[in-house]
């Protein structure tokens, strides 16, 4: 008997974004669930008027996605919990940078 495994891949860039379903299901939530990533600042979209099946994601969005599904999952987070980590872990790697520019760090 031959075991095999399928995989499948989307390509994701500036032509190819992402439809709010299609990052649900990469991370394994509903759209109501990226829903609540908009609201609480996780997520970014151009317009709040339009529909959750019209809006689009990069792939950075995808990567705070994901990043805000781990903190659920591993620490047991809130959604406003997991936005605050998020913006203070990306905080904190900007200013790394600023200071490893400056040769500070």
């Amino acid at each position: 008997m031959v075991n095999f495994t399928l995989t499948t891949a989307t390509a994701i860039s500036a032509s190819q974004p992402l439809a709010a379903s299609d990052l649900a299901h990469a991370v394994g939530a509903d759209t109501a669930w990226v829903v609540q990533l908009v609201e609480v600042g996780i997520l970014h979209i151009e317009t709040t008027e339009t529909q959750p099946e019209q809006w689009q994601f990069s792939s950075i969005d995808l990567q705070h996605a994901l990043e805000a599904r781990r903190l659920e999952r591993d620490f047991g987070v809130g959604l406003d919990a997991a936005a605050l980590i998020l913006d203070l872990q990306h905080e904190v790697r900007r200013l790394k940078a600023v200071l490893h520019a400056h040769r500070l760090g």
